[in-house]
């Protein structure tokens, strides 16, 4: 099962693989969860290795959103377990870890001298990739901001504007009739002015 053919929409390879923690089958992984895949080109890469070291000192982040995380490189388990005390050591040099948290690694699915992030909602369906080269190291801050994001818009009828982060105003979606939003949002709709007149750019605080 190649991931990098994936679209927005489609539902997640059921694959099963060996990870550090054992035998998995990934829709089972997921469970009722949301899911962060990352794909690395191969263990103990120097970019990669600050990336999952990252991603496990955000693992409480990750987990108060309800959201699994699982890495996936070419290399084989042996190989993940030795990098895995690569990771703690980076990681406790910038913070304490503990590091049963470490993102769990996967066996072989693909080779590529990319990067990416593949995220899924509890319905097994991504709902959002980006594709990195290798030589850059993925923000962290912004794959919680669009976590945030797809979470509150798949729940509500809201769309987040360009730069949006959590607590700021959100946009009401164009389909929602003018009545409809008002109920929907109590706290009220302020309508931005444009040149044409239209409407379309309605704002509501947070829900």
């Amino acid at each position: 099962a190649a991931m990098p053919g994936l679209l927005l929409g489609d539902e997640a390879p059921d694959f099963e693989a060996d990870t550090t923690h054992g035998r998995i089958r990934f829709h089972d992984f997921l469970g009722d969860s949301w899911g962060i895949l990352f794909s690395h080109p191969r263990d103990f890469t120097p970019v990669c290795t600050t990336e999952l070291g990252q991603a496990a000192k955000l693992a409480p982040e990750f987990s108060k959103r309800n959201v699994k995380m699982i890495a996936l490189s070419i290399d084989s388990v042996e190989d993940h377990l030795g990098w895995s005390k690569e990771l703690e050591g980076w990681a406790d040099a910038a913070q304490q870890q503990d590091m049963d948290s470490t993102p769990r690694l996967l066996r072989s699915l693909t080779l590529s001298p990319f990067v990416q992030v593949f995220i899924f909602g509890p319905d097994k369906k991504l709902k959002l990739s980006i594709l990195y080269p290798a030589t850059t190291g993925r923000n962290f801050d912004e794959i919680l901001r669009v976590v945030d994001s797809l979470q509150l818009t798949a729940y509500k009828k809201v769309a987040t504007p360009v730069n949006w982060k959590p607590g700021d105003s959100v946009m009401v979606i164009p389909t929602l009739p003018e009545d409809e939003a008002k109920k929907l949002f109590p706290k009220g709709i302020f309508t931005k002015e444009l040149p044409s007149g239209k409407k379309y750019l309605r704002y509501t605080p947070q829900p």
